[in-house]
């Protein structure tokens, strides 16, 4: 069975293994970074395992504003309790557990937390051909990023959250 839960310190080899392995080399999120978001975010860095053995993760700090800046990837700050918007820096599956629903999964209850902390929304940046897989968890396409991320073209990507209206 998979097990959600919030990322610990001892998490770190695994993770770089799923970040590495996901992203290109210029994408792909530094050790230092990790070490920096685990440290700093771990209230919205959560990881899904199986027996110990993580298959998958999504993290990304509260921001105040609607899109990601590049910025972010080398300085965040701590998380604000109440509203901003979540961002996701990173979600990625272990290649060998993609096609489970584990980043659906993931996309839930990061989206859990944004409602529970009364977020204006959840942003995150993606290469043209994902898109569609984050319609269809309802969010909507805002064009494209200014991002240069790792040389790459990105596109803005809002889910808004209205907390009030379960």
């Amino acid at each position: 069975m998979i097990t959600l839960r919030n990322v610990q310190a001892a998490d770190l080899e695994q993770l770089l293994i799923i970040e590495n392995e996901g992203f290109s080399k210029e994408e792909a999120a530094t050790k230092e970074a990790f070490i920096e978001r685990i440290k700093i975010i771990p209230d919205t860095f959560i990881v899904a395992e199986v027996g110990g053995s993580i298959l998958g993760y999504i993290n990304g700090p509260i921001i105040a504003q609607p899109y990601i800046t590049d910025d972010l990837f080398k300085e965040i700050s701590e998380n604000p309790k109440r509203g901003g918007y979540q961002s996701i820096l990173g979600l990625a599956v272990f290649s060998q557990a993609r096609g489970q629903g584990i980043a659906k999964l993931l996309l839930a209850a990061i989206e859990d937390l944004a409602v529970e902390n009364e977020r204006e929304g959840i942003t995150l940046t993606c290469k043209q051909e994902l898109i569609s897989f984050y319609e269809k968890s309802g969010f909507v396409n805002h064009g494209l990023s200014e991002s240069q991320h790792g040389g790459a073209s990105w596109y803005n990507l809002l889910k808004p959250i209205h907390p009030n209206s379960n």
